[in-house]
């Protein structure tokens, strides 16, 4: 049995926020259910608008809805018409006032959610995977990321073939550590030959108690010149010392010959 523990719900509360604020005594499920179909409806609305999580809080019949997209100007739409056709459109579903803001994600290489679903997008195009995830952590180092992890599970040579597991990594991820600024996203990608999952883990630095960010940059180890490199020795097939090595005797023993 695996412990595995989501790296976002592990933090909440700590270095964290809940997507979903608010307090509710009797009808807990009614709103918790209205949540879901507001974050569904939203999701499959703007479907190409890169749309990366959904925030909701409310306030009596008033809900403020948060939208985090990469691309505000496909949400927005010309004049904002397609912003206020989401809003009536959502208004008629809850049958409450909605309060629709839409937050842009200026450094989408470093949302773990968005790079999964690029991955997940190219692999439905028939990219290759393993160049997918180098192509993804080489992108998300550069933005600033201190560390990446990238597993894509399943199906990967067809459906001939065995489900496996393939990791591309960078850098380090503290899983462990409570106060590391973990992203994480994961999506199922639906293939003709079976689905295939996709996991991120984006490490962007510390958060430290008077609520900074460590921001120090990551120093690699310098690499081992080949000179220096240890190098063993040559050793007989039976491990016994070089031939050629002296004896206890301080006399050079005897090469074999053959007969």
């Amino acid at each position: 049995m695996g412990r595995k523990v989501h790296p976002i719900g592990f933090r909440l509360g700590g270095v964290r926020d809940w997507e979903s604020r608010w307090y509710a005594d009797r009808n807990y499920s009614d709103q918790l259910h209205e949540d879901l179909r507001v974050r569904r409806f939203v999701r499959n609305r703007l479907a190409n608008a890169a749309v990366s999580r959904v925030t909701i809080a409310r306030s009596g019949d008033e809900i403020t809805v948060n939208v985090f997209t990469a691309k505000p100007g496909i949400v927005i739409g010309k004049g904002g018409s397609t912003v206020d056709a989401l809003r009536r459109d959502l208004e008629t579903r809850t049958g409450k006032r909605i309060n629709l803001n839409i937050e842009e994600i200026r450094q989408p290489e470093l949302d773990a959610q968005l790079v999964a679903e690029s991955i997940g997008e190219q692999i439905n195009k028939r990219v290759s995977y393993k160049r997918a995830q180098k192509q993804a952590v080489q992108r998300a180092i550069r933005a600033g990321a201190r560390g990446v992890r990238i597993r894509v599970s399943g199906l990967l040579a067809g459906p001939s073939s065995m489900s496996r597991s393939v990791t591309e990594k960078d850098g380090r991820v503290p899983l462990q550590t409570l106060r590391s600024d973990i992203d994480y996203g994961q999506v199922h990608v639906h293939t003709p030959g079976g689905r295939i999952g996709v996991k991120v883990w984006i490490y962007k630095g510390d958060i430290l108690p008077a609520g900074e960010i460590d921001v120090r940059p990551v120093v690699a180890p310098p690499p081992v010149p080949e000179r220096d490199r240890p190098r063993r020795g040559p050793r007989d097939n039976r491990g016994g010392p070089p031939r050629g090595d002296r004896g206890p005797q301080g006399d050079r023993a005897p090469a074999r010959g053959r007969r």
